[in-house]
């Protein structure tokens, strides 16, 4: 190949132009040698190129041929490039761009789909990816890291060493530890939490950093969560006229369009541990002719729309949270508490304004009508869903002592069978993952993890706020109304296909070309229950369904199985139940506390926020509730445990703890010693010569060997011994470099 003439640049390196000048000179893509050669690039400098010219491949500026060529092509998609998410799709997916552009490629849209390993994303961040072309100006990417962007600030624990005070990042990322300069404006001590600023970004080795906040200490048990909240950046503080809004609310009156129903038994049935109530439920037999063994039921929620009033402090406020966040020790809610745990709150003997739906079912649980009005409501009672089932339990108690709240149960439960009755027609997913339950002392320090009792007082619940929730979507859609649907759309062929592959292992056939219904997962968690690995199929399962997000186009639920269907029953709680109301407000001239008539594209921005802030708040819960568990698991170091293999990966396997529903991972090098080949396919991890095979939903015994409170992370090693055939393999040792190297021999465990 004939090189261009250059002119001698001497130890100067040539700019990208220069390059890219060159490169495109040429008749035939040219090597990193060949450009080298042309601006006589040496020693030290030859790094400088590979990173530039890797940065130019990157950002799409400069091809890279299958034989390692170069060229430069401005209709050039990179096989591998930095993608920035610009969107959440209905289904969960992402959209993404090119975060470097040029004129043709500018444009172009990118879909990174949800894959078993793809970290939690979201919008704005950016993530390198490989970049593969499925059809006309539309490409697929597979994530193959998170670029993590550098940060002025983070969260840690402050830490004394022997060099002075160490700022710890609480994600255990050593980039960010740092030492804290001692002229800090704000007190510290020793296990302290705060939140830093860098004083060198660019820094990662002797960083230096100083105190913005402290939040609290790291013995003290009631911090764990405020390093969650703090983490993830969740807003705890309200402005001063939203909380001068919800400390002045006065009750809502009767008027016009405000019915009362004071008169009629309504409860509210929650946990024990429930601060606020947004919802309260009656039920009685039909007596009409034509509905034999028919109910008519009533939800009343809480008439938030009353006092938070379009683009007022409130609405901002809680536009801007999205939703409440719950821990095992504190609530951070959407509205100020003079609202959500008073005015709002439907406690008991007390006067709320609510909106309500009754509805009449027949004996199979088909909903004959609804009606909404808005209303004036007095709450009975506050029953737990313990009490409600012990109590509808002892049924011949009941009819002998005449209690208040047994004689309601009765017909709510039998309204329930119903309801219950329709969901098996439908066919509506059932998957059941065991959700853990943090249980605090009265110090604040964790007593318990356990498993959430699920009994058929929380199903009654659930049934009878799904059937709200249709009516409120079909009577928006009847009324020609915008709404902020729930939605959750058919699973991808990927994940289904994938799925497929991971049944297999289990001895479970999905067969191809099935129409993907919920009864066809029904089916196969039918065929799981009495599979040992039945827990882990049911989180397969899980996994393959696409993200439950909200928008403005309705796409049916497909997890309830669902045509339409609309959040409408926790208003106090969850910002898209609180649009819902304005709506169906506006649509039955019920008051001007709906606002404006919206529109779809006025309504989908605020989907998508909402969307991204119940994202937030659920990985939020997620984080708490790790390091309460890894604070419970500190205190049992050294102890044996069953656990199951939830995951496999190449570089170990992640397992979760019988008895206390703690995750923990299981790396390679806590195996016995051999080389691992991973199997993606089956799930497998298998020694190349002792034989042992460690697959997805497999029991091993394993010890705990580490607990950290402050990530969150648990760390356990392999307790089991080896196979009976199994090859006997040594390893290599040294003490030192100079030293002759020895082998040791592993013994059996």
């Amino acid at each position: 190949m004939n090189l261009p003439k250059t002119k001698k640049l001497g130890q100067s390196r040539p700019n990208i132009e220069q390059i890219k000048t060159y490169i495109n000179s040429t008749s035939k893509p040219v090597t990193r040698r060949d450009v080298a050669r042309a601006f006589k690039i040496k020693g030290s400098d030859r790094i400088w190129l590979k990173k530039t010219l890797r940065e130019l491949t990157g950002s799409g500026e400069v091809a890279l041929s299958q034989r390692r060529g170069f060229s430069v092509s401005s209709k050039t998609v990179p096989s591998v490039s930095i993608i920035e998410i610009i969107k959440v799709l209905e289904d969960g997916d992402l959209l993404g761009k090119l975060k470097k552009t040029n004129d043709e490629t500018a444009r172009i849209k990118i879909l990174i789909s949800y894959k078993s390993g793809t970290p939690a994303l979201q919008v704005g961040d950016h993530v390198l990816a490989k970049i593969q072309k499925s059809g006309s100006d539309v490409y697929n990417a597979t994530v193959m890291r998170r670029i993590e962007r550098k940060s002025s600030t983070a969260i840690g624990i402050i830490t004394k060493t022997s060099k002075g005070m160490k700022f710890l990042p609480i994600d255990g990322r050593r980039s960010q530890e740092a030492f804290i300069q001692p002229h800090s404006s704000i007190s510290f001590l020793d296990g302290d939490i705060v939140k830093v600023e860098f004083n060198d970004i660019g820094r990662s080795i002797g960083r230096k950093a100083s105190v913005l906040e402290k939040f609290g200490n790291q013995n003290n048990s009631q911090s764990v969560s405020l390093i969650s909240i703090h983490e993830h950046e969740i807003p705890t503080e309200f402005s001063a006229a939203a909380i001068d809004l919800a400390t002045n609310a006065k009750p809502a009156m009767l008027d016009d369009n405000r019915k009362d129903i004071r008169n009629v038994d309504l409860i509210t049935i929650d946990g024990s541990d429930a601060r606020d109530f947004d919802d309260a439920v009656w039920a009685e037999k039909d007596q009409t002719k034509n509905n034999k063994d028919g109910w008519r039921i009533i939800v009343a929620i809480a008439d938030v729309a009353h006092y938070v009033k379009p683009d007022d402090a409130l609405d901002v406020e809680a536009r801007k949270r999205g939703n409440s966040v719950y821990f095992p020790d504190r609530v951070v809610p959407m509205l100020p508490e003079a609202l959500s745990n008073g005015m709002c709150s439907l406690r008991p003997n007390e006067d709320r304004a609510c909106l309500a739906v009754q509805i009449t079912i027949d004996n199979q649980g088909k909903k004959l009508s609804h009606k909404f009005f808005r209303a004036l409501m007095r709450s009975k009672a506050r029953v737990t869903y313990e009490d409600l089932q012990s109590t509808f339990d002892s049924k011949e108690k009941i009819q002998s002592s005449g209690d208040f709240i047994g004689k309601l149960a009765i017909p709510l439960y039998g309204a329930f069978n119903a309801l219950h009755t329709a969901r098996l027609i439908r066919g509506a997913l059932d998957i059941e993952v065991p959700e853990m339950q943090v249980q605090l002392g009265t110090n604040g320090d964790v007593e318990n993890i356990k498993d959430r009792e699920r009994l058929d007082s929380h199903r009654l619940i659930e049934e009878f706020m799904v059937l709200a929730n249709v009516c409120a979507a079909e009577t928006l859609e009847e009324k020609k109304y915008a709404c902020v649907y729930r939605v959750h759309d058919v699973p991808s062929s990927d994940k289904i296909n994938g799925l497929r592959v991971n049944l297999e292992a289990f001895g479970i056939k999905l067969n191809k070309g099935q129409v993907v219904t919920s009864k066809l997962f029904n089916e196969v968690l039918k065929k799981a229950a009495n599979h040992d690995a039945k827990e882990t199929i049911n989180q397969l399962v899980l996994r393959s369904q696409s993200q439950a997000i909200y928008s403005s186009n309705n796409l049916g639920h497909f997890g309830l199985g669902l045509r339409r269907y609309a959040h409408f029953t926790s208003p106090i709680r969850r910002y898209s139940d609180l649009l819902v109301h304005r709506a169906l407000i506006l649509a039955h001239n019920y008051g001007k506390d709906g606002g404006i008539k919206a529109t779809m594209e006025e309504l989908e921005p605020i989907c998508e926020a909402i969307s991204l802030t119940e994202r937030r708040a659920a990985v939020a819960e997620r984080s708490a509730n790790d390091r309460y568990s890894a604070r419970f698991m500190a205190q049992k170091l050294g102890e044996s445990f069953d656990a199951i293999i939830t995951s496999v990966m190449g570089f170990g396997v992640f397992v979760r703890l019988d008895n206390c529903y703690a995750d923990a991972l299981l790396p390679v090098r806590s195996l016995p010693y051999d080389y691992y080949e991973h199997d993606d396919k089956r799930h497998t991890l298998t020694g190349r010569n002792n034989g042992i095979v460690f697959s997805l939903g497999e029991k091993i015994p394993v010890t705990l060997k580490t607990a950290d409170p402050i990530t969150g992370r648990l760390a356990v090693d392999y307790a089991g011994g080896l196979p009976e055939n199994a090859n006997v393999i040594y390893k290599k040792t040294s003490k030192t470099k100079n030293r002759r190297q020895k082998f040791k021999k592993l013994s059996k465990r």
